[in-house]
């Protein structure tokens, strides 16, 4: 056996962003791999504990930007867990709406990338353009069309007016009815099915053992979803089905998706027909009181995990995210193994990744054991430093 070493990655038409991964070959099959992070990395967690309670929902939003809803109400339910208040029954309906919408778009987003990966450019481009559609509503609700801003510490921005449900309404019929047709072709189109069944297996035991979340975790057939395990925001008042699938290969993961947008689908529906009236914000002091929360959510790629830590100041302590691509990508290396070079992009593909929300960095002595973190400057003259000597 003649073992082969070829990267993939931080540049390469298969990886939309700066991400490489290390791939050991016995001819076009792979035998191993190893993630290689730290090209994207962007300092948000520390930049948090620069700047307000307030701004840091700005800057969480900017974590990911397609996974942007998410990111703001985990912060925000975590930070309102300091202040020990619960925000009206109204908002918490508008946040399931927003975040839901936030779902159709990225599962859409994604089922089109799954044709580009596997070269069914037609599809790709099918898709995109009825995601338009969902990007309208989002628009129509919050005048942004990608990063919503919707979400504020003690509620919500904006609400739904009568004049704007029925729009809601009409939007969501179309995207039921293209949807219902793009699963359609999930399940008949001979070319999806080749590529993508039997291919990135990932047993029910190894997707536990690893840690997978989200779609990767219920194309597994694991019942796993924050919305049940660990109702937020008035989910445990909407009735929806939990769905998964027993083929632990990348065509699960795609029928998970492509069901998991009519679903949601449904829930803005069931919240619009259940909406309370009533305030969609409390008004809070300008600084939580000292203390520390954990709050943990449902984004479009899985399980996101916010910690927030207060010392009674203007800005945070300390701010943590745990990602869904973090925890993806144990379970992604075992997925590729034993499939081909050509396989590479749909397995990769079949996580929905995105590496700019998952860079962490650390400083760890390999002698003594010692780890710490930059602050700002100390990044800022290191950075001026190292340029300079590069420019001699």
């Amino acid at each position: 056996m003649s073992i082969y070493r070829i990267p993939v990655g931080p540049q390469h038409p298969a990886i939309k962003e700066g991400f490489q991964w290390n791939f050991k070959l016995d001819g076009e099959v792979i035998v191993d791999v190893t993630p290689r992070l730290g090209f994207v990395h962007r300092g948000i967690e520390k930049g948090m504990e620069l700047r307000s309670w307030v701004q840091g929902i700005y800057l969480a939003e900017r974590i990911c930007g397609i996974c942007n809803t998410p990111h703001t109400t985990c912060y925000c339910l975590a930070v309102e867990q300091l202040y020990d208040v619960e925000v009206p029954k109204r908002a918490q309906y508008l946040r399931i709406i927003i975040n839901e919408l936030n779902r159709i778009h990225s599962h859409l987003l994604w089922i089109g990338v799954l044709g580009m990966e596997i070269g069914f450019m037609t599809y790709f481009m099918y898709v995109w353009r009825d995601r338009e559609r969902v990007m309208d509503i989002v628009e129509l609700i919050t005048g942004n069309r990608v990063t919503m801003s919707m979400n504020m510490i003690g509620g919500v921005v904006y609400d739904i007016t009568p004049p704007m449900e029925g729009i809601i309404r009409r939007g969501l019929d179309y995207l039921e009815e293209r949807t219902k047709y793009y699963k359609e072709v999930l399940l008949n189109e001979p070319t999806i099915r080749a590529r993508t069944e039997n291919v990135g297996v990932l047993s029910k035991s190894d997707a536990i053992d690893l840690c997978a979340v989200g779609p990767t975790l219920r194309g597994s057939d694991v019942k796993s979803d924050a919305r049940f395990d660990e109702p937020y925001s008035s989910y445990d008042e909407i009735s929806f089905n939990l769905v998964t699938y027993p083929y632990c290969d990348v065509y699960a993961r795609a029928l998970v998706r492509a069901d998991e947008t009519l679903e949601s689908i449904k829930i803005i529906r069931e919240c619009l027909d259940k909406m309370p009236s009533g305030p969609i914000k409390v008004r809070l002091k300008r600084t939580p009181p000292p203390g520390e929360a954990v709050a943990r959510v449902e984004a479009p790629r899985g399980e996101l995990l916010h910690y927030v830590k207060s010392d009674g100041k203007e800005k945070p302590y300390r701010v943590k995210m745990r990602t869904p691509t973090l925890a993806n990508i144990p379970a992604t290396c075992e997925m590729l193994k034993g499939y081909y070079i050509a396989d590479i992009p749909a397995i990769i593909a079949s996580i929905d990744p995105c590496y700019c929300c998952t860079e962490r960095m650390l400083f760890i002595d390999i002698n003594s054991g010692k780890s710490w973190v930059w602050t700002d400057s100390e990044l800022r003259r290191y950075s001026l430093k190292y340029y300079r000597e590069r420019r001699k």
